[in-house]
């Protein structure tokens, strides 16, 4: 009975193991390695904004990114000098190869800046509120949450950017399509894609698709594969623009 209950136990840790968010720290350096990672990446990527971005809204919210990360990195730096934590000093190769791509990828800037923000931002805050919960050093883990509110904040509003992006372009450029009805008949839109594989899949299920499979990006820079939606299983694509259109060929 009691090697019955230990198993029990023991899959059970297991699998909430499994369950924990793969951007979650392991320990106080680990946070330290990624938060700081991220903080230099949303400074260095809104620098680039503030140069290239078009719209004033993006230009202003790559500013406020600049001021608010750049305060938090520092107090980061002065925290983890305090407990004997390395601070790393370059970005690691994601964020290396996301910022070559916002540099010199030939997508619209604006688009591409934004989607970079909403993917930062929702990593940044399960990792601090994740580090907030569970934290193994009290100093980080008091810093984690009093960021959290403001990260919160940063992800609210460049949600409400992309929403008002999309409101212009879809009154100017192409008709929006609506997820689940029949799509207008212009997206998918072919274009350099800049979307990773697991952000097409993100995005894709934050459409309320699921058992996203299969995504390969085609010769017109559309990303293709299979899901299900209401109990269905269907064709689904992703443009360069983040429009997702099911039972596409």
């Amino acid at each position: 009975m009691k090697t019955r209950l230990m198993l029990a136990s023991l899959a059970a840790a297991t699998a909430m193991a499994f369950t924990l968010p793969c951007f979650a720290a392991d320990s106080a350096q680990d946070f330290v390695d990624k938060a700081a990672a991220g903080g230099m990446f949303e400074v260095d990527s809104s620098r680039i904004a503030e140069g290239k971005a078009q719209d004033p809204g993006v230009k202003d919210f790559a500013h406020k990114m600049i001021e608010d990360h750049g305060a938090a990195n520092a107090k980061l730096a002065t925290i983890a000098g305090e407990q004997k934590l390395k601070v790393p000093t370059q970005l690691d190769a994601k964020h290396k190869g996301d910022l070559d791509a916002l540099q010199n990828g030939k997508d619209p800037f604006d688009g591409s800046y934004i989607q970079m923000q909403r993917d930062a931002h929702s990593d940044a805050v399960t990792l601090f509120e994740s580090y907030a919960r569970d934290g193994d050093n009290a100093e980080l883990k008091t810093f984690a949450q009093e960021t959290v509110p403001a990260l919160k904040t940063h992800k609210d509003m460049i949600e409400k950017i992309a929403a008002a992006l999309d409101t212009k372009t879809s009154s100017s450029e192409t008709p929006k399509v609506t997820v689940g009805d029949t799509p207008d008949a212009t997206p998918p839109l072919s274009g350099a894609n800049s979307f990773t594989e697991d952000q097409a899949k993100g995005r894709i299920q934050d459409a309320g698709f699921s058992d996203v499979s299969k995504l390969t990006k085609d010769d017109q820079g559309i990303w293709r594969g299979q899901a299900n939606k209401d109990g269905k299983s269907t064709t689904v694509a992703l443009d360069y623009k983040g429009n997702v259109v099911a039972g596409t060929k």
